[in-house]
């Protein structure tokens, strides 16, 4: 697997009521060249865990209008930008909007453990892309079967070229859908609605990691 190959995969693809954050821009809150920024950045991702190599590959539901619709970058918000290439080895990722960055709960949590693991992971989610309500670009929706169906090839390839050691699911949509495709893979609680204790303690046992606080976020 070549990375820019890959991207431009992800490139091609369209669905109704759903933000492609690789070929799209939003007239609102992104960069006249946003979409060339976030395809720059999930790149330079790809790449440098294909060149180094992962530990893990953590795989959620969908992107979030606060997250990786903002980066193109998996449970990834601008906050975070910094601490995914500091793991990288200083890699620099770039800001696709303008204004204030924006900070996502969900990332935030999966970023206070990742910090904690000391170990490359890759990040994706099940459906690539930002699924939204219809006329209302700004809100998160569950994806449907048939999206899901769609780009489940787009895991299949990227698990088995990365090879990690483990494959993680976070949530029961993403656990679900990973079982589907005959993956052996671990499962936590997403940290949204409620799941952040459980998110936490089961990032903990996964990688038998020392117990300390973790702030919850309100």
């Amino acid at each position: 697997m070549r990375a820019a190959e890959f991207v431009d995969e992800l490139v091609s693809r369209r669905f109704e009521a759903v933000f492609n954050p690789y070929a799209e821009r939003c007239p609102v809150h992104d960069r006249p060249d946003a979409p060339l920024i976030r395809r720059d950045n999930l790149r330079a991702f790809l790449a440098a865990a294909l060149d180094g190599g992962v530990d893990s590959v953590w795989i959620g539901r969908d992107l979030g209008y606060r997250g990786g619709r903002r980066t193109g970058l998996p449970l990834t918000d601008e906050a975070h930008l910094d601490a995914l290439g500091a793991t990288l080895g200083g890699i620099s990722f770039g800001r696709a909007t303008v204004g204030p960055a924006v900070a996502e709960r969900t990332a935030a949590i999966v970023w206070r453990m990742i910090s904690r693991l000391g170990r490359p992971v890759f990040l994706w989610n099940v459906f690539p892309f930002h699924p939204h309500e219809p006329n209302d670009p700004l809100t998160n929706r569950s994806h449907t079967a048939a999206e899901r169906r769609a780009c489940e090839y787009l895991i299949v390839a990227l698990v088995e070229a990365l090879a990690p050691r483990r494959v993680v699911a976070v949530g029961g949509d993403a656990h679900k859908a990973l079982t589907r495709l005959g993956f052996d893979c671990d499962y936590v609680r997403h940290p949204s609605y409620g799941g952040q204790s459980e998110f936490i303690e089961g990032v903990r046992h996964l990688y038998a990691l020392p117990h300390e606080d973790v702030p919850i976020l309100l």
